[in-house]
């Protein structure tokens, strides 16, 4: 089968078109012939994204496809139903997914839209839902507003009746969030935007902080929270590892910091995001309520193209490829 794999060369990732074998499914997992996979731009960072130095190995994280075969132990799904989740190797022809973590495409989904969906929903599920205990009229900060993560981040906050706030260095791509719900955009790339949001929540602060920016805003997020606030940290595109921390105002405010990753969650772990997920979330996917928003789709030859494309920052929402 054709497969993409990435590697990395000094500061930056490559990719590399290879024939592989068709992959085997093992006990629990599914083969899925791949209809379309989307990009995530940690994959692409160098040294501190998901692809750490090394050796050359198949590309993607996430797919849309059809079953073609089930490994031993599966039960719950069957040849020829159409599914999306993670699917590690997913840049490629065929790629397997787990079937714990694999979920039913609904017909009202295109391929496009269903490979947009498991890395960035469940990661945002995890965020505002899991572990941000994010409730009706509060408010939302996310940082790099316009990414996967923060777009998703605007539409499930509005699913749970919150209120959003929203920082990118792009008027432009702010104004397309608004019809998503954003409710206040604020037009910074610099640490420089907690005044603003203590003037739109009245002074009282923010109760939950999605940032997808990294260390370079992490103290100015630490000024935007409320009482009792909340901060996830999801993403670090600035390259910037490190941050002060105020330890007086997380002491007095009884602050809540927690990073959100898969790396190192269980097996179970992760599928009991995905079993949340679909109990709570995906119904208002399935019925419209949310859509994912995707930005540009490129065949599967173009795969270089587009994480060119992904690169430049130009998006807002995810870029796909299909096959």
């Amino acid at each position: 089968m054709k497969a993409w794999y990435l590697g990395t060369e000094g500061s930056k990732t490559f990719l590399e078109p290879r024939e592989a074998a068709v992959p085997k499914p093992g006990p629990g997992e599914l083969l899925v012939k791949v209809k379309a996979a989307s990009l995530n731009r940690g994959e692409f960072m160098a040294g501190i994204g998901l692809h750490k130095p090394g050796p050359v190995k198949p590309a993607g994280q996430e797919a849309a496809g059809v079953i073609e075969a089930l490994g031993a132990g599966v039960s719950h799904f069957a040849v020829g139903d159409e599914v999306f989740g993670r699917a590690p190797g997913g840049f490629a022809e065929f790629a397997v997914m787990h079937s714990d973590e694999t979920m039913r495409k609904p017909e009202s989904m295109r391929w496009e839209e269903a490979a947009s969906v498991p890395l960035v929903f469940l990661v945002t599920y995890d965020m505002l839902v899991q572990n941000g205990k994010l409730a009706a009229h509060e408010w939302l900060l996310v940082t790099g507003a316009s990414s996967g993560v923060g777009v998703a981040s605007i539409q499930m906050a509005k699913l749970l009746g919150a209120r959003v706030i929203g920082t990118s260095g792009s008027a432009d791509k702010l104004g397309q969030l608004k019809s998503l719900g954003l409710d206040v955009g604020i037009v910074t790339r610099a640490p420089d935007f907690a005044s603003q949001v203590r003037e739109a929540t009245g002074g009282m602060g923010v109760d939950l902080v999605v940032n997808n920016v990294g260390g370079t805003v992490f103290s100015e997020c630490l000024r935007c929270m409320a009482f009792q606030g909340r901060l996830a940290t999801v993403g670090y595109v600035d390259g910037s590892l490190k941050s002060d921390i105020d330890l007086e105002a997380l002491h007095s405010q009884r602050l809540h910091l927690f990073g959100v990753s898969n790396k190192n969650r269980t097996p179970a772990q992760r599928a009991g995001t995905v079993q949340g997920f679909v109990r709570d979330i995906l119904p208002a996917i399935n019925d419209r309520r949310i859509r994912p928003l995707i930005d540009r789709v490129f065949g599967y030859a173009e795969l270089p193209q587009a994480k060119q494309y992904m690169e430049s920052n130009a998006q807002v929402g995810k870029i796909v490829i299909t096959h």
